[in-house]
């Protein structure tokens, strides 16, 4: 029998005059798994805080079971200075207590913590090191209920499908603030949707959500024509999707499915294709045996060795692969931004390149936003209709007041919302687009899907945003690590399948190299003694790459594409350096 954990009876919560919560009421069971949606603002992590009692509203009574134990990770993902990766995840615990629990150790590996190395102070780590290590700290916990605020920030798709694989095994509720809709379909049983200062529940994870929230409004005769076809849209290409997307929502199927029966496929990429190949010519880039390197001397990386690629006209190709492998200094190479070590990247005559970088310190923030739009063009054809810029803002979700808003006063998704439509604007006819789901919510999102399903030209996407790849890309390749391009014609599928093939195959060939050095040194004091003080050079060596890197992560805070790149090299540099030491420790043993 289900027992509610938390019960939340007439709250309201408001900010200076702005109200945020109104009467709102609802209650968690032990065995939910929720996700929270809702526009940017709208109250969604303000819901998490009464929930959590680290806030109290300003009326109504939030209670909570006795004796309940609550695990949170919010978005500042703060952690205590001074303290080490070990002590905040494993704390006092002896090593072959916390290593001999399974659970801890599957933990440690799916996030990536233990490459990144226990014995790391905090202080030097990343955003994405922080946000991962207070991951792990609230999972590795016996929570009654885990709150999660954007528990997939800084994940790539691996990661993302660990922890949805993770918490579905888990017991105990769970409750969570995501823009993720395909971490919401594979783990969320309920869905709730925080707007104008209510919360509306719906059984199911985001495609049960979608299907509810349009039969919601055709019941209620919607006035607002564009929102209802949007959700028509969306509704459609979820129900062409796998069936078991909306296995579970209770209102009946069939009046759905009549909100549909007229509804074209969400975009015809024959037409489109043609469409492309008359305005941007047969070529759009050659990238031919090109070979790319980042850092220098020891450091050095190669990114792509003799990689070729065909990019046509109206191809929709998403990129994908491991934090660091060089997704952003592929798209900066077709961008014209790096050039290749070796090899040609061939650019059509007629190609307008639109790149959307992950940097947003790009915006004129001394201008208001609707100058800034203007600042680009006063009007423009979106989905076949002439549209002016006040129009053009506010379809990007900068209602009339909002639009004389500084730039430099916009939050994190307004800033993003800007820099798309900025771009858009330009009227490119390739896009190259980084990232481009960071900070927008669910709605702006689904705007964006809308946009691109129209747009007739050639776009590229590197995203961890697995929905997203899904919706607008009609291919997918990834960078493996081994300096290709490879293509996926499976999908993510195929690739998280031969990620988890190499992983495997690298941890047998660790170990088979462990056991054949092993008995060469047992014996003969004298080469072990010249073998432990080689290991103490690199273990120095590694220490001091190791404190430049922590700085260059400093320097680089609001440098995304460069901050990918340095966590990369620390997790490498990290790894040997816990292989140096494990050895160091297993030869001292034998003398």
């Amino acid at each position: 029998m289900a027992v509610n954990l938390v019960n939340l009876e007439n709250v309201s919560k408001s900010y200076g005059t702005t109200s945020v919560l109104e009467s709102v009421s609802l209650g968690i069971g032990d065995r939910d798994r929720i996700g929270v949606v809702g526009r940017n603002g709208g109250g969604k992590s303000t819901l998490l805080r009464m929930i959590t009692g680290a806030e109290p509203p300003d009326s109504g009574r939030a209670t909570a079971t006795g004796g309940l134990r609550i695990a949170t990770v919010d978005q500042a993902g703060h952690l205590r200075a001074g303290s080490t990766v070990r002590d905040l995840v494993v704390g006092d615990a002896a090593e072959h207590v916390w290593a001999g629990d399974v659970g801890v150790r599957e933990v440690l590996t799916g996030l990536g913590l233990a490459a990144l190395g226990l014995s790391t102070l905090v202080d030097r780590l990343s955003g994405g090191e922080s946000r991962r290590v207070s991951l792990a700290a609230a999972l590795v916990t016996d929570a009654d209920l885990l709150v999660l605020d954007e528990p997939t920030n800084h994940l790539d798709i691996e990661g993302v499908t660990w922890l949805a694989e993770y918490l579905n095994r888990r017991r105990g509720a769970l409750l969570a603030v995501t823009h993720d809709r395909w971490f919401l379909d594979a783990v969320c049983t309920r869905t709730w949707e925080v707007t104008d200062g209510s919360v509306r529940s719906f059984d199911g994870g985001y495609a049960a959500y979608v299907l509810a929230r349009a039969e919601r409004d055709r019941q209620a005769s919607a006035s607002e024509a564009r929102r209802q076809n949007l959700l028509r849209k969306e509704l459609a290409w979820l129900r062409r999707g796998p069936p078991a997307r909306t296995s579970k929502p209770k209102f009946r199927i069939e009046a759905a499915e009549a909100l549909i029966a007229d509804v074209p496929p969400v975009r015809s990429s024959v037409e489109l294709r043609a469409l492309s190949a008359r305005r941007l010519g047969r070529t759009v880039y050659d990238v031919e045996d090109v070979t790319l390197s980042v850092g220098g001397g020891d450091t050095a990386r190669t990114l792509l060795a003799d990689a070729s690629w065909h990019v046509g006209p109206g191809d929709r190709i998403g990129i994908i692969g491991v934090n660091g492998s060089g997704k952003t200094h592929l798209l900066r190479l077709l961008a014209g931004e790096l050039s290749p070590d070796a090899g040609t990247v061939v650019i059509g005559q007629t190609v307008r390149v639109g790149y959307l970088s992950q940097n947003v310190t790009e915006l004129p923030s001394r201008l208001r936003v609707i100058e800034a739009v203007t600042e680009v063009r006063g009007t423009a054809v979106l989905g076949g209709v002439e549209q002016s810029a006040s129009q053009l803002a506010e379809r990007f979700g900068f209602a009339n007041e909002r639009q004389w808003t500084p730039v430099s006063d916009l939050s994190g998704g307004e800033r993003r919302r800007l820099q798309l439509l900025r771009l858009l604007l330009t009227q490119p006819n390739v896009l190259l687009l980084d990232e481009p789901t960071n900070d927008l919510d669910t709605d702006t999102l689904a705007e964006l899907e809308d946009l691109l399903d129209s747009w007739a030209g050639t776009l590229v996407v590197v995203s961890h945003d697995r929905y997203l790849i899904e919706r607008v890309c009609d291919s997918t390749v990834a960078l493996l690590g081994d300096g290709s391009i490879a293509a996926l014609p499976g999908g993510i599928d195929e690739y998280l399948r031969r990620r988890a093939a190499d992983l495997r195959a690298a941890e047998q060939d660790s170990r088979a190299v462990a056991v054949a050095a092993k008995p060469a040194r047992k014996g003969d004091p004298r080469a072990t003694r010249k073998e432990l003080a080689r290991l103490e050079r690199e273990i120095a060596k590694l220490e001091r790459r190791e404190a430049q890197l922590h700085q260059s992560l400093a320097e680089h805070a609001t440098d995304y594409a460069r901050i990918g790149e340095l966590d990369a090299e620390l997790r490498t540099v990290l790894s040997a350096k816990d292989a140096a030491e494990h050895s160091w420790l297993e030869l001292s043993e034998e003398l």
